[in-house]
């Protein structure tokens, strides 16, 4: 029988949280700026409240990530949230389509305090979960494996996503979309409740008996801070920020691009399958990919494919368009943006070594903190800027009860930022992935210096293995197991 770490079931069973990880995320980018434009809250002032929202996770993330660390239960200090979060995450998720009538002070004071709830909830659930991997698995190519699967839920989890709810939406919603939005959000509450309270039940983690300092305000501040000194991680917050950015300009974008550039609002589902489909086949390949190579492969050659794909979508921007060149160049480029998804999340694990290598401490939580503190950002930063966008090209909700159409001015901008926002950010990310320093030989040298550190190897460091050390932690050798950091 297979080790209980090699088992397919296993595997499975971590992956399964990433229902609610990938799910809310793609949920709130295509329908939350035109659920709540919807309800006549202006599309700068809509813009704004995922963005307040990740100001507060700037406090919220790193804090949960200390408390994290800093957490000892029968569940073990990661699995116990996700029990918690099963909870709080699917509440949090489904009052956000709670609608409600009054004045606009008052109506989006009220779906700010949600989304911070919200905000919240998800904090309670990805910050243990993003580090719950290194405390199961300690093999380079076997956290791929994982990471993989967790990607092809990621993915399974996208479909339903950005498939159900505009279905539930438009046939329950047909003649209330108040009560149409209610609907999807209690749907995917239950789903998302039951994703997440499987992978508690049959994941594990390694229990610690090491004796570790209460929280407190200083040692956060000193913690975080030390985050950002460590060299691979500087390069992992370039890729997640700007790989992750890339695919949310183009989901808060789809309906505005397929509504007002292309007049084929009534070819989402189509379309959106084709993106959906193509990335959960892409999330099989990159899984062996991950197995057999490095972690930087899927964007360094799925980045260029969809860069090209998506330049390719100018040609057949215009009203009227035909819609299958657009579902081509949208199922090609759907490789590309399942990519950054996987890059990210399986170079996240090894970055709890390389910091033990600078600190001498195991601090998962803080690092999975920081990272998905992150991806946040980068998802409040695109609604923001959309927001402001829209505004700027005068694009008006109020039209389509007019005349449907929305001004020329209005029509070329939400074009050009559908196609060119994401490219500048996917050349950026493809820069800094070339760049990341840690690969499978850099990450056997860093295991093999922590076991000398604790007296579990005997050979002596060469100079090449010195020069690793300090190429991805960012420190001198001399500086390293907690004596500087």
């Amino acid at each position: 029988m297979k080790p209980l770490e090699k088992r397919l079931s296993s595997k499975i069973a971590y992956g399964a949280a990433d229902m609610f990880g990938g799910g809310t995320f793609l949920i709130i980018s295509i329908f939350y700026l035109e659920f709540l434009t919807s309800l006549g809250i202006p599309a700068i002032l809509a813009g704004t409240i995922p963005l307040i929202g990740k100001i507060w996770d700037a406090i919220s993330d790193p804090i949960m990530g200390t408390i994290v660390d800093r957490t000892r239960s029968r569940f073990g200090s990661k699995r116990f949230y996700l029990l918690l979060g099963s909870f709080i995450g699917s509440i949090t998720f489904t009052l956000l389509w709670v609608s409600i009538s009054g004045s606009l002070f008052w109506t989006y004071i009220f779906y700010l305090v949600t989304f911070l709830l919200f905000s919240t909830g998800f904090t309670i659930v990805m910050i243990p979960y993003n580090a719950l991997l290194p405390e199961m698995i300690d093999d380079y190519h076997l956290r791929g494996q994982y990471t993989g699967i967790r990607m092809i839920f990621s993915a399974a989890s996208a479909i339903i996503a950005g498939l159900l709810p505009n279905m539930i939406i438009s046939r329950v919603g047909e003649n209330n979309a108040a009560q149409g939005y209610l609907v999807m959000g209690i749907i995917f509450g239950i789903i998302f409740f039951l994703s997440i309270l499987f992978t508690f039940f049959k994941t594990w983690e390694k229990q610690s008996d090491k004796l570790i300092p209460s929280f407190s305000f200083g040692q956060f501040v000193k913690e975080s801070s030390a985050v950002y000194k460590n060299k691979s991680f500087q390069y992992f917050l370039g890729i997640f920020l700007l790989g992750q950015g890339s695919a949310d300009f183009v989901m808060i974008l789809f309906i505005y691009f397929l509504r007002d550039v292309l007049g084929q609002n009534n070819q989402y589902t189509f379309v959106m399958s084709g993106v959906l489909g193509s990335q959960i086949l892409a999330m099989f390949l990159f899984q062996y990919i991950l197995s057999k190579t490095s972690k930087r492969i899927p964007i360094l050659y799925g980045f260029p494919i969809r860069i090209v794909a998506t330049l390719s979508m100018l040609f057949f921007a215009y009203s009227g368009a035909p819609i299958l060149p657009i579902f081509i160049a949208s199922f090609i480029s759907g490789f590309g943006t399942a990519a950054s998804s996987v890059t990210a999340f399986a170079i996240l694990p090894d970055l709890t070594d390389v910091d033990e290598l600078i600190s001498g401490e195991r601090r998962p939580g803080i690092y999975s903190g920081m990272a998905t503190f992150t991806r946040k950002i980068a998802n409040g930063l695109a609604f923001g800027i959309i927001g402001i966008l829209l505004t700027v090209i005068g694009y008006d909700k109020g039209i389509e009860d007019i005349s449907g159409v929305q001004s020329t001015l209005t029509v070329e901008g939400i074009k050009y930022a559908f196609v060119i926002l994401p490219t500048i950010f996917m050349i950026g990310a493809l820069y800094v992935t070339y760049r990341y320093p840690l690969n499978k030989k850099e990450f056997d040298i860093v295991k093999k210096e922590i076991l000398r550190r604790k007296g579990l190897e005997d050979s002596l460091t060469s100079d090449e293995e010195k020069g690793v050390c300090e190429k991805v932690t960012g420190y001198p050798f001399d500086q390293l197991w907690g004596k500087k950091a």
